[in-house]
């Protein structure tokens, strides 16, 4: 038979014990909150190293490419020079061989009152519909949709030469610009019956 327990001893055994397990735990803590910090100190520098190596962000490429855009120097448009746009020798053969005429020119008159059309012959059988009193002319302005005439004087008709081609002369004619509706370097078409020169640059006087 075991011998009685004191009282006393039993109150400083359960003392003992709770302050044992006070210990553990603030060990056990301490030990949790030095992992922790640890771990962070730990991610920091790896999140520093990683971010070194990769360098700053590159920019996406839109933005890049607007920001190229932008930092590029605008190049401004050369204005266009009336002797840049002549006929080509395509269009020059063209027209001698359809209708006999070369040097088709369109002048603007220092009134400005008046387009003159002027063309030199080189085959008069071919160009006799040029000179057609029967045959309307017309100038079509590219530009401002404007249909020009030929004006007609009193006890003189028409203003335009209609006389039998010879090989080697120059015809004209002129279209009544009433308004300033046709301008310098305007594109026009001129029709003289079934006879079209579309494109023709207007030169200044």
């Amino acid at each position: 038979m075991s011998a009685p327990c004191d009282a006393g001893d039993v109150g400083k055994d359960v003392s003992a014990d709770f302050e044992y397990a006070e210990a553990m735990m603030e060990r056990s803590v301490l030990c949790t909150g030095r992992t922790a910090l640890a771990a962070l100190v730990a991610w920091c520098c790896l999140a520093s190293a990683a971010w070194a190596q990769s360098g700053p962000a590159a920019p996406a490429p839109d933005a890049a490419a607007a920001a190229g855009k932008a930092a590029a120097p605008q190049t401004q448009r050369k204005p266009l020079s009336l002797r840049q746009v002549k006929l080509t020798e395509k269009a020059k053969k063209y027209y001698v061989a359809a209708w006999g005429v070369d040097k088709l020119k369109v002048s603007y008159t220092s009134s400005g009152n008046l387009i003159r059309f002027s063309y030199r012959v080189a085959d008069p059988e071919r160009a006799k519909l040029l000179a057609d009193k029967k045959a309307t002319p017309y100038l079509l302005g590219q530009r401002s949709r404007a249909l020009l005439h030929v004006p007609v004087m009193d006890k003189v008709g028409q203003l335009r030469q209609a006389a039998t081609p010879q090989a080697g002369l120059e015809y004209w004619m002129v279209f009544s610009n009433k308004g300033n509706l046709i301008k310098p370097g305007d594109r026009v078409n001129v029709m003289i019956g079934t006879f079209h020169a579309d494109g023709l640059v207007v030169e200044g006087s």
